[in-house]
């Protein structure tokens, strides 16, 4: 990020999680966990997708890097704050060199030798990620496939989610990452198990749009279609949102007798 942990947790109230990519130096980590921790940040998202970048065509094609008045901030100082040029990706060049590709299961017990806050495992898309991201120690799960921007052909996370939700047995909270884009969206995620949802690319072009306005405009978009989903479904509270209240593409079709 082109801002540091302290000044987004300068901006007022909230529960933060912090996004970890781990490095190669390990004590580079270390540093930027305990900088998130000291901010009052309340859980770690640790991303497990990103063994290596896939490939982002558009950021090949204009050679992307970050502008020259821009840098990572949580790295100053560390010799981290800047992307070089590349003759493809200044990103994947970046990510080449500095992110870990031996990340393993063990990492989660490594992380809670230096941080006392949860580890949420971000990246899990099967079942079996997911019992074994809990054996591991993992206090939570985030269903994501980073935006559909890693891997062609990637299940969307709506689909996945419920076989995480039902791999997990209620023993951690599930969430969605991607893909809401409607009020209804949340609707149907929620009736398909989750404990919350993250918004990414709605705020982003919001804020790009009409800035703070802009944010606040697509939040209550998104909040007002909710509640007009949860009225037109019959349901008084969030509690009510059962299974029941959606049909799924891979369900048996209701008018068919099962054999």
């Amino acid at each position: 990020a082109t801002s540091s942990v302290e000044k987004i947790a300068s901006t007022g109230p909230g529960i933060r999680f912090f996004q970890l990519y781990v490095y190669k130096n390990r004590k580079v980590v270390e540093q930027l966990v305990r900088k998130a921790e000291k901010a009052g940040f309340k859980a770690i998202a640790l991303t497990v997708n990103t063994p290596r970048l896939g490939p982002k065509k558009s950021d090949i094609k204009n050679r992307f890097t970050l502008p020259p008045n821009l840098t990572l901030k949580n790295f100053e100082g560390l010799d981290l704050g800047k992307m070089d040029e590349a003759n493809d990706s200044g990103l994947a060049s970046y990510v080449a060199g500095q992110i870990d590709r031996t990340l393993s299961w063990k990492d989660i017990q490594w992380l809670q030798t230096i941080t006392n806050m949860p580890i949420l495992v971000k990246g899990v898309l099967t079942g079996e990620d997911a019992r074994i991201a809990i054996q591991a120690g993992a206090a939570g799960i985030i269903v994501s496939n980073h935006g559909a921007r890693q891997l062609d052909y990637v299940p969307a996370t709506i689909s996945a989610l419920e076989e995480v939700v039902k791999a997990t047995q209620g023993g951690v909270p599930v969430f969605l990452d991607g893909g809401v884009r409607r009020g209804t969206d949340v609707f149907k995620a929620l009736a398909l198990g989750t404990s919350g949802i993250f918004i990414g690319r709605p705020v982003v072009f919001a804020l790009a749009a009409e800035g703070e306005a802009g944010v606040k405009k697509v939040l209550q978009m998104l909040r007002d279609e909710f509640e007009l989903t949860m009225a037109l479904s019959g349901c008084r509270s969030i509690s009510e949102i059962t299974r029941n209240h959606i049909v799924t593409e891979w369900d048996i079709p209701r008018h068919l007798p099962r054999l």
